[in-house]
């Protein structure tokens, strides 16, 4: 990485790579659209079935990938500073998790015998949001409670068995009640994005845009939570009020995210460490670097997993988890050598 590259330039080849696999995501179904078809139909000038299967079937799909991809890169790298740890993600902390517990919860108390729903699935991100902050609370109060040092590994320690803890739930709520579309939400809990609607990618859309006024607000703060308490309050940090804020936003990425695509695991833990070793994480952009990184590997794993089976469509967090944990080791390794 070159110190005297700009960020702009930094984020462009970023920028190039998710717009080609966006084009070639959208070209991608049940009947091949070579680019110059998918580009044509994007601006209105091409047949008009393709305009339909574009604008109608596949484009909100592949918005989902990129802006939930998006919401759980950015929602990692605000916990791994919250946290002062680079391992924490909303998958670890059970964050993700709580987010499931929510959902599954709603879908389990308004669903009749007959597995209807009794009231609008669009209460489905409110519960989502709810388990999500329980979950995210539960965490920070308990490594907030102990006070026997080493409070980074900690939190994480308590997010683990939060995690198991959510799974359990999970679980047990789907065997002994009714759920609405069960095999839906036994999907849900894995990660897909295959019944995208425009509904949701409007949602996330607005999730995404309301907190980036925080973001940039607390632009400042999110490179001093990376010091030790005692010098972040010495730079006239407002500590616990920033770590409050951030915490809060990456609940609420993490929640909007899993409430429409599931629990999509380890982009939160791989995307921040990819952006920090391509940008350097206390370089202008970063977390913009990060944001486009998450897009990319959730768009990509949502890509191979309507091909690599086809005509079968796998889970897109079936592809993430596979593939994400030899990448964080990998990442690990290499990263002995970075420094920011």
């Amino acid at each position: 990485m070159n110190p005297a590259l700009s960020p702009m330039s930094r984020i462009l080849p970023l920028v190039l790579c998710l717009t080609a696999l966006l084009v070639i995501a959208i070209g991608i179904g049940s009947s091949f659209m070579p680019p110059e078809r998918v580009l044509a139909a994007l601006l209105g000038e091409g047949a008009r079935i393709d305009g339909v299967i574009v604008w109608t079937l596949r484009l909100p799909r592949v918005l989902l990938a990129v802006l939930a991809g998006a919401a759980f890169a950015l929602s990692g790298a605000l916990l791994q500073r919250v946290a002062r740890n680079p391992m924490a993600s909303p998958s670890v902390l059970g964050i993700t998790d709580g987010a499931a517990v929510g959902v599954v919860s709603f879908l389990w108390l308004f669903s009749d015998q007959a597995n209807n729903l009794l009231v609008s699935i669009a209460w489905q991100p409110v519960s989502a949001v709810a388990g999500a902050a329980l979950f995210g609370l539960l965490v920070m109060l308990l490594a907030a409670s102990d006070t026997n040092g080493n409070k980074p590994l900690k939190i994480i320690l308590y997010g683990i068995a939060l995690a198991v803890l959510a799974k359990a739930v999970v679980t047990l709520l789907i065997i002994v009640g009714p759920v609405y579309r069960a095999s839906e939400a036994l999907t849900w809990l894995t990660g897909s994005v295959g019944t995208a609607h425009w509904n949701d990618v409007l949602t996330l859309s607005a999730g995404l845009c309301a907190v980036i006024p925080i973001l940039v607000y607390q632009r400042l703060a999110t490179g001093q939570l990376a010091l030790d308490p005692q010098s972040a309050r010495t730079t006239g940090l407002a500590l616990v009020r920033s770590q409050a804020a951030l915490l809060l936003v990456a609940v609420l990425l993490t929640a909007l995210a899993a409430a429409h695509v599931g629990a999509i695991g380890f982009v939160g833990l791989v995307a921040p460490h990819a952006a920090r070793m391509l940008h350097g994480q206390f370089r202008p952009g970063y977390l913009t670097s990060t944001a486009l990184t998450g897009s990319l590997i959730v768009l990509g794993a949502d890509t191979l997993a309507r091909t690599i089976a086809a005509p079968l469509e796998l889970p897109a967090g079936a592809l993430t988890s596979l593939v994400g944990a030899p990448v964080f080791l990998y990442l690990l390794v290499k990263g002995r050598r970075y420094h920011a």
